[in-house]
């Protein structure tokens, strides 16, 4: 299975100055085909990192999603930085020159006509909103900052790219216990996962008060071998009982 991640640009992200809401929405369009995300990383505007990440990224071969940083403004580097990172010149893409002349006309020149500007090689994200559009290459998708260009944008791309990228969504089973810390919990964990290898098994405590915690522990995966491995955990809390709530 690809694995899915997702880069999002932008000094105004990393200031504070700008909430991100890419991500949680990543979470969710994914979640609708059964996916998840393996990863998120934050960048700010700054060339040379923006470089190593694409080039980190290409590496990989695994599907990103970028947002951000692909306008015309001197602080809008994505483009340049995707080009250099993947050794390919910028071009004028024809689709993108015939979108955005034909959103625009003569007001596309000479400034918003550097946004069809794009990789070498690169294909083009329909913008169903100002239709400046965005570019895919390889599996590096780069979209907009602004969600209600974006989101629709990932979601064709997905649709048109990946319609065949979905998964069954994998069972979840969850208990709360109270009166230990986590520590107390390790070995026995660490014996559940090691005998049910196929399972995700998550440990989330939260601190409630006077050194008393709550911890969430949770078993994913396939439901025959979650349902196996929830059943293993419960037992082997059951014989430890006498220090902790269940």
């Amino acid at each position: 299975m690809l694995r899915v991640g997702v880069l999002i640009i932008g000094d105004e992200i990393l200031s504070g100055r700008r909430n991100d809401r890419h991500f949680a929405h990543a979470v969710e369009l994914l979640g609708r085909r059964g996916l998840e995300l393996a990863w998120a990383r934050y960048a700010g505007d700054d060339a040379a990192l923006l470089v190593r990440s694409f080039r980190e990224i290409k590496a990989t071969g695994e599907l990103c999603f970028s947002f951000g940083g692909i306008g015309a403004t001197p602080d809008d580097r994505t483009r340049q930085a995707v080009a250099e990172a993947l050794g390919v010149p910028l071009v004028r893409h024809p689709d993108a020159v015939a979108e955005i002349e034909s959103r625009f006309g003569e007001a596309a020149y000479p400034n918003r006509i550097r946004m069809a500007e794009m990789p070498e090689g690169a294909s083009i994200i329909p913008n169903p909103v100002s239709r400046i559009p965005g570019f895919s290459l390889g599996e590096i998708h780069c979209l907009p900052g602004f969600p209600e260009m974006a989101w629709p944008m990932m979601a064709w791309v997905l649709d048109t790219h990946y319609p065949a990228l979905v998964a069954v969504q994998p069972a979840q089973f969850m208990l709360t216990i109270r009166g230990t810390p986590e520590s107390e919990l390790v070995e026995l964990l660490e014996r559940v996962q090691s005998a049910h290898p196929r399972i995700r098994l998550s440990s989330l405590p939260t601190y409630l008060s006077k050194g008393r915690f709550e911890i969430e522990l949770a078993v994913r995966g396939e439901e025959k071998a979650a349902a196996q491995a929830f059943e293993a955990l419960k037992a082997a809390l059951r014989d430890q009982a006498e220090k902790f709530e269940v």
